[in-house]
């Protein structure tokens, strides 16, 4: 049996990890995943990050309701970054945009807004 690639989680034991809308191709964010988010995430089929700045493990959309459902997991060539293809539910970005990358480096706003994130973060 494959036991598959061994992620390179480098000396903070941590990698980045894109999330891509599985269907359309878009960028919806960037996180970072431990070792323990990335089982996490083969375990349950839903995404799972950890945050560096709450210094824990983080299920997405756990508190929103806007969750990522995993339909594959990609490595790069350096097998120190990952790839999750997921099927977004609701906005990935707690901004209330579809996707974390709604502006532009002029200050453009170009992202679709999707949810009302006072209404979901009280």
């Amino acid at each position: 049996m494959d036991d598959g690639i061994e992620v390179d989680f480098g000396d903070d034991g941590l990698v980045p990890a894109v999330a891509q809308d599985a269907e359309s191709g878009d960028v919806l964010m960037l996180a970072y995943v431990s070792p323990e988010a990335l089982e996490r995430t083969r375990e349950t089929g839903r995404a799972h990050y950890y945050s560096r700045s709450r210094d824990e493990l983080w299920e997405k959309g756990k508190t929103s309701g806007h969750t990522q459902q995993v339909a594959e997991v990609r490595v790069d060539c350096d097998a120190d970054t990952l790839l999750y293809l997921v099927e977004q539910e609701g906005g990935a970005c707690h901004t209330g945009r579809r996707s974390c990358f709604y502006r532009t480096i002029d200050g453009e706003n170009v992202g679709e807004k999707v949810f009302d994130p006072d209404a979901v973060y009280e």
